[in-house]
């Protein structure tokens, strides 16, 4: 297996040094200041690619391995193989990349949100901070702030009753806080930062569109790119819901063992593959994620390994350290390795520690929400010595 870090680029405060001191490999890394839908060239990959891999006299070497993430515009996620166009683009930047020799894709099919959250700086017992979602402050953006059309039906009474009691002692900075949170695009994020008159506008225009019509765009999609992408050598890497659970009254088709199954069924190419992603899935008890693993094992080429503890009756949850909260991640790292020793060390997995603790140093100055520096750094170390302890040969 191959130890990646995700890097924001030169201007997120995490240099390239402070990957290789962290001990990884491998960088995952996007052209984030492209915008959405337009394709990224040739020119634009190599710059990024020659600055993570022109390696300085005396350092480790660097590879740029993963792509986290080329987005899919909206578009897309609304009307499937019709947006004719802005497939061809997301085709086009796929190209760029493997003329790079970059050949792992991760992607999301999010709609109208990314992955979401309620509060960034968490206290956790240790005094250090994480990120969270609770249910009942999320209940009170939908419902107090953006005011969806027809969000109550949603809501159980005692809900409603909660998120009014606590939308009535919030303050305006609090309900801008909450509300910068959600809808302006956390690190990373593959939608755009939205206003409320502008969030309510884009849920209007999913109106219709229920889980079984968004899989079959994603499904027209896969079967436009996956053709490409096998040609070149790449693999795509879906990545689950998170969180895995209908938001804001729309559909999320990448939440469960089914909701995989059903989509490696429909499109069979061996492009079409997992970003297993151990945090989000398993925010859902109903998610066994060692028997996951084990089941779409030669679909895996991407792998983030991190942990979160479910609150309550679990629509809550915050993140926890990597070997703590509700993953048993010696059991996931015993599948994914069973399965890394089947292939050539040119297709191990790549895993990175993702998210993480805001802690020591990190809780003094300003920090990517998400990816502190030192969290996922104790959190690569401890997965490394999983790693070692199950399989001394293991790591590429």
């Amino acid at each position: 297996m191959r130890q990646g870090w995700r890097w924001f680029g030169p201007k997120a405060g995490v240099s390239l040094d402070n990957v290789r001191q962290a001990g990884a490999t491998d960088i995952v890394s996007a052209l984030h200041d492209v915008p959405i839908g337009e394709a990224w060239t040739t020119a634009q990959v190599q710059e990024r690619k020659s600055m993570i891999e022109s390696t300085p006299d005396g350092r480790s070497q660097l590879t740029w391995s993963v792509v986290e993430s080329i987005p899919i515009p909206d578009a897309v996620k609304r009307t499937g193989g019709m947006a004719k166009n802005e497939i061809a683009a997301w085709i086009a930047s796929m190209e760029a990349l493997a003329a790079n020799d970059i050949k792992v894709i991760c992607y999301n099919f999010m709609p109208v949100v990314d992955w979401c959250r309620t509060e960034l700086d968490y206290v956790t017992p240790t005094g250090s901070t994480a990120m969270r979602f609770d249910h009942n402050m999320f209940a009170v953006f939908d419902l107090h702030i953006l005011q969806r059309k027809g969000a109550a039906s949603e809501y159980s009474q005692a809900d409603q009753e909660i998120a009014a009691e606590l939308y009535a002692a919030m303050g305006a900075q609090e309900i801008a806080d909450l509300t910068r949170n959600i809808a302006s695009a956390l690190p990373g994020s593959t939608t755009e930062p939205l206003t409320i008159p502008a969030f309510r506008d884009k849920l209007e225009a999913y109106s219709g569109i229920d889980a079984n019509k968004l899989r079959q765009h994603l499904i027209e999609f896969l079967l436009a790119v996956t053709p490409v992408a096998d040609d070149l050598g790449v693999k795509l890497t879906l990545h689950p819901d998170d969180p895995p659970r209908p938001l804001f009254g729309l559909p999320r088709i990448a939440s469960t063992e089914a909701d995989y199954a059903a989509l490696f069924e429909a499109v069979p190419s061996p492009a079409n593959g997992m970003c297993y992603c151990t945090g989000s899935l398993g925010v859902r008890a109903d998610n066994d994620l060692p028997a996951i693993a084990r089941r779409f094992a030669d679909r895996i080429h991407f792998a983030h390994l991190r942990a979160t503890t479910r609150e309550g009756d679990g629509r809550t949850f915050h993140e926890a350290a990597h070997l703590e909260g509700d993953v048993d991640m010696v059991a996931v790292l015993r599948e994914l390795l069973a399965e890394d020793r089947k292939r050539d060390k040119s297709r191990s997995i790549i895993f990175r520690s993702d998210h993480g603790h805001r802690m020591l140093d990190d809780l003094n100055k300003e920090v990517t929400p998400g990816y502190p520096a030192i969290g996922r750094l104790r959190g690569l170390a401890e997965l490394r010595g999983i790693i070692h302890a199950l399989d001394p040969q293991a790591l590429v």
